[in-house]
């Protein structure tokens, strides 16, 4: 019994502790790596380790611009014309009578000149003449007034705007000349227009002319001339144009 020696136990190893650390070493080390991965592919999206590279940008479509190239024009031809000689007729000598031998005779021509026919052009509108009492405009001036007032329509009868109105002529000795638009007297109504000649009644007989022009000038009826009364109830002349086409 006394030589009987023993043997220590051996101690197991206790491997789990080990394999634990070296799965979390595996693990730290793949985020690591996958944390340097997506750091290489935030930088540079197109590199070679990027499974999804963005698309790449459309190239700039450059067209050809056009030259343009000057066609030279052929030259100009001028015409000469060339004249042919015309074979002429020689006259035959020309006899001369004896005075004894011409009887002398008269015949007289009638010589009858027609005169060119005019036939006048028809104007673009026509006119309306009527004599009215001017307190029909101006109840306060009673008959201490004289002018022309009117309207102007186109060819739907609706007012027609911003057409010029001439007045000329002559009314006691002074010459007149005006020119007005249409619709600027709007107490006519909305095409009207209005020239005012004095301060009472004068009479006169085609001494004055009133005429009708488009916006640019072209006319639209001929000088039309009127008369002037001394008759208070006919001291306003209305004169009312109507575009006929």
């Amino acid at each position: 019994m006394d030589n009987f020696e023993l043997k220590p136990e051996r101690k197991k190893v206790n491997w789990k502790p080990l394999v634990w650390n070296f799965l979390t070493l595996i693990v730290l080390l793949g985020v690591c790596g996958l944390a340097y991965y997506f750091w290489t592919i935030f930088n540079n999206p197109n590199s070679p380790i990027n499974p999804f590279p963005p698309a790449p940008l459309p190239t700039s479509y450059q067209t050809v611009t056009a030259t343009s190239t000057i066609i030279p024009l052929e030259s100009t031809w001028t015409f000469t014309p060339t004249i042919q000689p015309v074979a002429s007729r020689t006259k035959a000598p020309t006899w001369t009578l004896l005075p004894q031998m011409i009887t002398p005779s008269v015949t007289s021509t009638p010589t009858v000149t027609l005169e060119p026919t005019i036939t006048p052009t028809p104007m673009p509108a026509s006119v309306v003449i009527t004599y009215v009492a001017s307190t029909t405009l101006h109840p306060d001036k009673k008959c201490a007034w004289i002018g022309v007032a009117g309207k102007v329509f186109g060819t739907d009868g609706k007012a027609l705007l911003s057409q010029q109105i001439q007045l000329g002529g002559t009314l006691e000795g002074t010459a007149i000349s005006y020119m007005t638009l249409s619709g600027l007297a709007t107490t006519v109504g909305p095409s009207g227009f209005e020239f005012i000649l004095g301060d009472h009644p004068v009479a006169s007989t085609q001494t004055l002319w009133i005429q009708l022009l488009d916006n640019a000038g072209k006319q639209l009826t001929n000088k039309v001339y009127f008369d002037t009364k001394t008759d208070c109830t006919q001291n306003l002349v209305m004169v009312v144009f109507t575009k006929t086409r």
